[in-house]
Protein backbone atom coordinates (compact mmCIF):
# COMPACT_ATOMS: atom_id res chain seq x y z
CA UNK A 1 0.00 0.00 0.00
CA UNK A 2 1.64 2.96 -1.32
CA UNK A 3 1.25 6.28 0.35
CA UNK A 4 1.02 8.86 -2.24
CA UNK A 5 1.79 12.76 -1.36
CA UNK A 6 -0.06 15.30 -3.05
CA UNK A 7 1.43 18.37 -4.68
CA UNK A 8 -1.29 20.78 -6.46
CA UNK A 9 -0.02 23.66 -7.74
CA UNK A 10 -1.69 26.97 -7.90
CA UNK A 11 -0.16 30.05 -9.43
CA UNK A 12 3.14 28.10 -9.10
CA UNK A 13 2.60 27.55 -5.37
CA UNK A 14 2.02 24.59 -3.26
CA UNK A 15 -1.53 24.84 -2.16
CA UNK A 16 -4.71 22.57 -0.91
CA UNK A 17 -8.15 22.91 -1.51
CA UNK A 18 -11.74 22.09 0.02
CA UNK A 19 -13.50 20.05 -2.31
CA UNK A 20 -12.03 21.51 -5.21
CA UNK A 21 -13.05 24.95 -4.55
CA UNK A 22 -10.24 27.20 -6.20
CA UNK A 23 -10.89 29.86 -4.07
CA UNK A 24 -10.91 27.96 -1.01
CA UNK A 25 -6.91 27.20 -1.21
CA UNK A 26 -4.80 27.19 1.10
CA UNK A 27 -0.94 27.76 0.34
CA UNK A 28 1.25 25.33 2.14
CA UNK A 29 4.78 26.22 0.11
CA UNK A 30 5.38 28.57 -2.22
CA UNK A 31 8.57 26.73 -3.24
CA UNK A 32 6.80 23.18 -4.58
CA UNK A 33 10.30 21.50 -5.72
CA UNK A 34 11.39 21.95 -1.43
CA UNK A 35 7.68 20.46 -0.74
CA UNK A 36 8.65 17.50 -3.15
CA UNK A 37 11.93 16.96 -1.43
CA UNK A 38 10.39 17.01 1.98
CA UNK A 39 8.08 14.51 1.00
CA UNK A 40 11.07 12.32 -0.57
CA UNK A 41 13.01 12.32 2.63
CA UNK A 42 9.83 11.35 4.71
CA UNK A 43 9.91 8.04 2.63
CA UNK A 44 7.50 8.67 0.09
CA UNK A 45 8.32 6.11 -2.97
CA UNK A 46 5.91 8.46 -5.38
CA UNK A 47 4.46 11.93 -5.87
CA UNK A 48 1.32 12.84 -7.37
CA UNK A 49 1.04 16.13 -9.12
CA UNK A 50 -1.83 18.32 -9.97
CA UNK A 51 -1.73 21.77 -12.25
CA UNK A 52 -5.00 23.23 -10.53
CA UNK A 53 -5.16 26.37 -12.88
CA UNK A 54 -4.55 23.69 -15.76
CA UNK A 55 -7.52 21.68 -14.90
CA UNK A 56 -9.63 24.69 -14.91
CA UNK A 57 -7.74 26.32 -17.88
CA UNK A 58 -7.64 23.16 -20.08
CA UNK A 59 -3.89 23.36 -20.77
CA UNK A 60 -1.08 23.41 -18.57
CA UNK A 61 -0.42 26.46 -16.52
CA UNK A 62 2.36 25.01 -14.06
CA UNK A 63 5.07 23.50 -16.35
CA UNK A 64 7.87 25.71 -14.71
CA UNK A 65 7.05 24.27 -11.01
CA UNK A 66 6.58 20.48 -12.65
CA UNK A 67 9.88 20.72 -14.27
CA UNK A 68 11.72 22.25 -10.75
CA UNK A 69 10.36 19.10 -9.01
CA UNK A 70 11.09 16.68 -11.73
CA UNK A 71 14.89 17.50 -11.48
CA UNK A 72 14.61 16.94 -7.35
CA UNK A 73 13.22 13.85 -7.40
CA UNK A 74 15.50 12.56 -10.22
CA UNK A 75 18.62 14.10 -8.17
CA UNK A 76 17.41 12.61 -4.80
CA UNK A 77 16.66 9.64 -6.72
CA UNK A 78 20.38 9.59 -8.07
CA UNK A 79 21.83 10.56 -4.58
CA UNK A 80 19.94 7.63 -2.65
CA UNK A 81 20.93 4.91 -5.46
CA UNK A 82 17.23 4.17 -6.48
CA UNK A 83 16.16 3.37 -9.75
CA UNK A 84 13.33 5.40 -10.70
CA UNK A 85 10.82 7.44 -8.23
CA UNK A 86 7.74 7.54 -9.83
CA UNK A 87 6.14 10.81 -10.76
CA UNK A 88 2.14 11.37 -11.77
CA UNK A 89 0.33 14.13 -13.11
CA UNK A 90 -2.80 15.57 -13.94
CA UNK A 91 -4.81 18.93 -14.72
CA UNK A 92 -5.33 20.55 -18.37
CA UNK A 93 -4.11 17.17 -20.38
CA UNK A 94 -6.17 17.29 -23.53
CA UNK A 95 -3.67 16.37 -26.15
CA UNK A 96 -0.92 13.68 -27.29
CA UNK A 97 1.67 16.42 -27.77
CA UNK A 98 1.39 17.55 -24.16
CA UNK A 99 1.47 13.73 -23.01
CA UNK A 100 4.34 13.07 -24.84
CA UNK A 101 6.23 16.98 -23.67
CA UNK A 102 5.20 15.32 -19.92
CA UNK A 103 6.88 11.87 -20.58
CA UNK A 104 10.15 13.41 -22.03
CA UNK A 105 10.41 15.68 -19.38
CA UNK A 106 10.55 12.63 -16.90
CA UNK A 107 6.91 12.33 -15.69
CA UNK A 108 5.93 9.09 -15.22
CA UNK A 109 2.46 8.56 -15.84
CA UNK A 110 -0.12 10.99 -17.15
CA UNK A 111 -3.17 11.16 -15.26
CA UNK A 112 -6.75 12.13 -17.48
CA UNK A 113 -9.37 12.90 -16.08
CA UNK A 114 -12.28 15.98 -17.58
CA UNK A 115 -10.90 14.89 -20.97
CA UNK A 116 -11.53 10.97 -20.28
CA UNK A 117 -15.14 11.42 -19.92
CA UNK A 118 -15.69 14.28 -22.26
CA UNK A 119 -13.47 12.93 -25.16
CA UNK A 120 -13.04 9.13 -24.63
CA UNK A 121 -11.73 8.73 -28.20
CA UNK A 122 -8.67 10.95 -26.85
CA UNK A 123 -8.12 8.68 -23.83
CA UNK A 124 -8.37 5.96 -26.26
CA UNK A 125 -5.39 7.01 -28.01
CA UNK A 126 -3.00 7.93 -25.40
CA UNK A 127 -3.62 4.69 -24.26
CA UNK A 128 -2.61 3.21 -27.85
CA UNK A 129 0.26 5.90 -28.16
CA UNK A 130 1.21 5.57 -24.81
CA UNK A 131 1.08 2.18 -23.28
CA UNK A 132 1.61 1.78 -19.43
CA UNK A 133 1.78 5.54 -18.84
CA UNK A 134 -1.80 6.38 -18.93
CA UNK A 135 -4.19 7.38 -15.64
CA UNK A 136 -7.62 7.60 -15.40
CA UNK A 137 -8.89 9.84 -12.76
CA UNK A 138 -12.48 9.34 -11.77
CA UNK A 139 -14.13 11.86 -9.71
CA UNK A 140 -17.22 11.11 -8.34
CA UNK A 141 -19.88 11.72 -5.59
CA UNK A 142 -22.39 9.25 -4.64
CA UNK A 143 -21.79 7.19 -7.86
CA UNK A 144 -21.54 9.88 -10.25
CA UNK A 145 -18.62 10.76 -12.04
CA UNK A 146 -18.02 15.19 -11.60
CA UNK A 147 -15.63 16.57 -14.50
CA UNK A 148 -14.17 20.60 -15.03
CA UNK A 149 -12.32 20.82 -11.66
CA UNK A 150 -15.82 18.80 -10.31
CA UNK A 151 -18.15 21.44 -11.13
CA UNK A 152 -19.88 19.39 -13.53
CA UNK A 153 -21.51 16.21 -12.61
CA UNK A 154 -21.91 14.19 -15.56
CA UNK A 155 -24.70 11.77 -14.95
CA UNK A 156 -21.79 8.73 -15.64
CA UNK A 157 -21.76 5.79 -12.98
CA UNK A 158 -18.25 5.47 -11.79
CA UNK A 159 -18.06 1.95 -12.45
CA UNK A 160 -19.40 1.80 -16.13
CA UNK A 161 -16.85 4.35 -17.00
CA UNK A 162 -14.15 2.28 -15.02
CA UNK A 163 -15.10 -1.30 -16.99
CA UNK A 164 -14.64 0.97 -20.24
CA UNK A 165 -11.66 2.82 -20.10
CA UNK A 166 -9.84 -0.50 -18.60
CA UNK A 167 -10.99 -1.86 -21.81
CA UNK A 168 -9.03 1.19 -23.36
CA UNK A 169 -5.51 -0.38 -21.38
CA UNK A 170 -5.18 2.35 -18.61
CA UNK A 171 -2.63 1.32 -16.12
CA UNK A 172 -4.96 2.58 -13.08
CA UNK A 173 -7.59 4.35 -12.17
CA UNK A 174 -7.38 7.18 -9.15
CA UNK A 175 -10.78 7.36 -7.37
CA UNK A 176 -11.89 10.66 -5.40
CA UNK A 177 -15.04 11.05 -3.74
CA UNK A 178 -15.06 14.50 -4.42
CA UNK A 179 -17.28 15.27 -1.20
CA UNK A 180 -14.61 13.86 0.91
CA UNK A 181 -11.69 15.66 -0.62
CA UNK A 182 -9.97 18.30 2.06
CA UNK A 183 -12.40 17.68 4.64
CA UNK A 184 -10.50 14.92 6.50
CA UNK A 185 -13.38 13.04 6.89
CA UNK A 186 -12.24 9.75 6.17
CA UNK A 187 -11.90 7.58 3.05
CA UNK A 188 -15.15 5.87 1.50
CA UNK A 189 -13.90 1.98 1.63
CA UNK A 190 -17.09 0.90 0.93
CA UNK A 191 -16.93 2.88 -2.66
CA UNK A 192 -13.38 2.62 -3.65
CA UNK A 193 -13.66 -1.13 -2.71
CA UNK A 194 -17.04 -1.54 -4.48
CA UNK A 195 -14.91 0.05 -7.89
CA UNK A 196 -11.94 -2.06 -7.55
CA UNK A 197 -13.72 -5.34 -7.08
CA UNK A 198 -15.63 -4.49 -10.92
CA UNK A 199 -11.98 -4.13 -12.36
CA UNK A 200 -9.08 -5.80 -12.73
CA UNK A 201 -6.87 -2.97 -12.98
CA UNK A 202 -5.25 -1.34 -9.55
CA UNK A 203 -7.42 1.59 -8.07
CA UNK A 204 -5.76 4.49 -6.35
CA UNK A 205 -8.02 5.31 -3.58
CA UNK A 206 -8.25 9.45 -2.80
CA UNK A 207 -9.87 11.74 -0.60
CA UNK A 208 -10.71 12.06 2.69
CA UNK A 209 -7.49 10.23 4.43
CA UNK A 210 -7.35 12.05 8.14
CA UNK A 211 -5.75 9.40 10.82
CA UNK A 212 -3.55 6.24 10.66
CA UNK A 213 -6.87 4.22 11.33
CA UNK A 214 -7.81 5.30 7.85
CA UNK A 215 -5.00 3.85 6.16
CA UNK A 216 -4.94 0.78 8.37
CA UNK A 217 -8.60 0.51 7.31
CA UNK A 218 -7.68 0.55 3.29
CA UNK A 219 -4.62 -1.86 4.51
CA UNK A 220 -7.34 -4.51 5.35
CA UNK A 221 -9.00 -4.55 2.29
CA UNK A 222 -5.51 -4.19 -0.16
CA UNK A 223 -6.03 -7.49 -1.51
CA UNK A 224 -9.49 -6.35 -3.46
CA UNK A 225 -7.22 -4.43 -5.48
CA UNK A 226 -6.43 -1.09 -4.30
CA UNK A 227 -2.66 0.01 -4.67
CA UNK A 228 -2.43 3.12 -2.85
CA UNK A 229 -3.48 6.37 -1.05
CA UNK A 230 -2.80 9.81 -1.90
CA UNK A 231 -2.63 11.59 1.12
CA UNK A 232 -3.23 15.38 0.78
CA UNK A 233 -4.41 18.02 3.58
CA UNK A 234 -3.58 15.16 6.32
CA UNK A 235 0.21 15.03 5.77
CA UNK A 236 0.12 18.92 5.26
CA UNK A 237 -1.75 19.97 8.81
CA UNK A 238 -0.18 17.11 11.14
CA UNK A 239 -2.77 14.54 11.56
CA UNK A 240 -1.38 12.16 9.75
CA UNK A 241 3.16 11.25 9.67
CA UNK A 242 4.06 10.28 6.16
CA UNK A 243 6.99 8.87 7.46
CA UNK A 244 5.02 6.52 10.46
CA UNK A 245 1.86 5.83 8.25
CA UNK A 246 4.26 4.03 5.30
CA UNK A 247 6.12 2.01 8.08
CA UNK A 248 2.89 0.65 8.86
CA UNK A 249 1.28 0.08 5.64
CA UNK A 250 4.51 -1.61 5.35
CA UNK A 251 3.97 -3.61 8.38
CA UNK A 252 0.24 -4.91 7.73
CA UNK A 253 1.17 -5.53 3.89
CA UNK A 254 3.98 -7.82 5.17
CA UNK A 255 1.73 -9.40 7.35
CA UNK A 256 -1.02 -10.22 5.22
CA UNK A 257 1.10 -12.12 2.98
CA UNK A 258 2.85 -14.15 5.63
Amino acid sequence: MLLIPAIDLKDGHCVRLKQGDMDLATVFSEDPADMALHWLKKGARRLHLVDLNGAFAGKPKNESAIKSILQVVQEYAEDNGLDEIPVQLGGGIRDLDTIERYLDDGISYIIVGTAAVKNPGFLHDACGAFPGHIIVGLDAKDGKVATDGWSKMSGHEVIDLAKKFEGYGVESIIYTDIGRDGMMAGVNIEATVKLARAVKIPVIASGGVHVLADVEALCAVQDEGIEGVICGRSIYEGTLDLASAQERADELTEGAQT
